[in-house]
């Protein structure tokens, strides 16, 4: 399962949506998902590929991890694992 499927996973689950309704355009608000949701998906991300997430709940737009979209979420992700390795 790649990246995009596993983020596309999670962000479904929490937004209680089948994983066919999250697009890469998709924003977290379009599916509904609040503040608690979006940090239940931080940690589940972080959890699933065993990252860091530079993303502070309290100040979201002073973060350095963009959250814009669920492709944004897969690029960041995706960096964040090359920066691991």
């Amino acid at each position: 399962m790649s990246t995009q499927d596993k983020v596309i996973a999670i962000i479904a689950e929490q937004a209680v949506l089948e994983p066919s309704d999250v697009t890469l355009d998709s924003t977290l608000e379009d599916l509904g998902i609040d503040s608690l949701g979006l940090v239940e998906s931080i940690f589940a991300i972080e959890e699933e590929f065993d990252v860091s997430i530079p993303f502070n709940a309290n100040e979201p737009e002073n973060s350095d991890f963009n959250i814009s979209n669920v492709a944004a979420i897969v690029e960041g992700i995706d960096k964040l694992i090359l920066e691991k390795a």
